[in-house]
């Protein structure tokens, strides 16, 4: 079979990458992450992969895992709610190609019922020569590739080690293999005509004066866009205490790097089980754990929590977007709106936010008799400066009334 693309099939690329909200800028269309592959074959230094973790938002994270008839039976709830679904991704919590048969088994039930939904994935891209072609069988169009370094040394600092065909090997080994497996596996897939993005984390002090390299590398293999990534640094990893990159230097080096490729400024390191437009995750409200009502009251305790709403009655809004906070507080059972609070955009512009000290402190100082930030989304940076203030930051969707019983009852 020739691996040649016919004009057609071009111009069928072009309109599905028009519609993918990560390839094409950040458009409006909605896209559901499927979380069926638990299993990964790389141990990175920056990874801490929870389950059943709502109070974070970042690549790993999922509240459950799904079989590929459960996964198949969500895409369908989604689909018959968002008219906008056009985009179905496999994202971990692990990673895809290492639980590939249940990964090829959700796309191909899902393609059996949507011929025209456009199938992505992202992977470590350690398995990938083994799979492109088998990926390409199935319909995948796009596929997101982690290249964190092209040079075994700075590799082994960041992986600890990689599984590959039952051996573990260690440092430089492990990551020469893993580099190797990279390159030659996003080389097949751009043979194939498989729409390709990388995605680098940038670690200060170990791979950020490296990362150009690495863009000028995929560069010439004929990749589609890079993201640059900040560190999330989670508690529980290697990394959990590496010095953090603001949003200046995450651009400066963007804008270096854009230089050779085309850069992704709209990333917003999405949760494996992912569902909605970028700026409005929805994943809670379709989760089995969603099913279950939270009824009994507690009493004898008084708390002070700011909601992040738009509407005033759901968690839905961004703490970076936020211009006014409900403050609610509970007591004696029952939560009640007590004022409004008026602060300034944390988040200036589409794609960055302030890193200015300053605003911060005005929104920390607005905030600081609560006991806790009820948002839809916030940063790492501005979570990790609430809490060091004692302030708790929850990351869920749902209801007011009911998200602030289930976080007492959490917490």
């Amino acid at each position: 079979m020739s691996n040649q693309i016919t004009l057609e099939q071009n111009k069928l690329l072009e309109e599905k990458t028009k519609s993918h909200p990560c390839y094409s800028g950040g458009c409006q269309n909605a896209r559901i992450h499927l979380p069926v592959a638990p299993k990964c074959n790389i141990s990175c230094n920056y990874c801490n992969r929870k389950f059943d973790c709502v109070n974070e938002s970042r690549p790993g994270v999922t509240s459950e895992v799904l079989k590929p008839e459960e996964a198949l039976d969500r895409f369908l709830k989604v689909k018959s709610r968002f008219n906008n679904l056009k985009v179905v991704g496999i994202a971990g919590p692990g990673d895809a190609l290492a639980n590939f048969e249940d990964t090829k088994r959700t796309l191909t039930l899902i393609r059996e019922n949507d011929p025209d939904v456009t199938f992505c994935l992202s992977t470590n891209g350690l398995m990938l020569p083994h799979y492109a072609e088998e990926l390409s069988e199935i319909g995948v169009t796009h596929v997101t590739v982690t290249i964190n370094t092209i040079d075994p040394k700075i590799g082994a600092k960041i992986y600890k080690y990689v599984y590959y065909q039952g051996v573990r090997l260690d440092g430089e080994k492990g990551a020469e293999v893993l580099i190797n497996n990279q390159l030659a596996g996003v080389k097949k897939l751009i043979e194939l005509g498989i729409i390709t993005k990388i995605n680098t984390v940038m670690i200060k002090g170990i791979n950020d004066k490296h990362i150009e390299d690495v863009v000028k590398k995929v560069k010439d293999i004929g990749v589609f866009i890079n993201n640059i990534m900040p560190l999330i640094p989670a508690q529980g990893s290697a990394f959990e205490n590496m010095p953090l990159t603001s949003n200046k230097e995450l651009n400066e080096l963007r804008a270096a790097c854009e230089v050779h490729l085309k850069q992704m400024y709209h990333c917003k390191q999405c949760r494996a089980d992912a569902i909605g437009t970028l700026d409005n995750d929805c994943s809670i409200e379709f989760s089995n754990r969603a099913q279950v009502k939270t009824t009994s009251v507690i009493k004898n305790v008084v708390y002070t929590f700011a909601v992040a709403t738009k509407t005033g009655a759901y968690i839905d809004e961004h703490f970076g977007h936020t211009k006014e906070f409900y403050i609610y507080r509970y007591e004696n059972g029952k939560s009640n709106l007590i004022e409004k609070r008026s602060v300034e955009k944390y988040c200036s512009g589409k794609s960055d936010c302030d890193d200015e000290e300053s605003k911060f402190h005005k929104i920390a100082g607005a905030l600081e008799d609560c006991s806790a930030v009820l948002v839809q989304r916030i940063g790492f940076l501005p979570q990790k400066k609430l809490e060091e203030k004692g302030i708790k930051v929850v990351q869920t969707i749902g209801r007011i009334d009911e998200e602030i019983l289930k976080v007492i009852k959490r917490y």
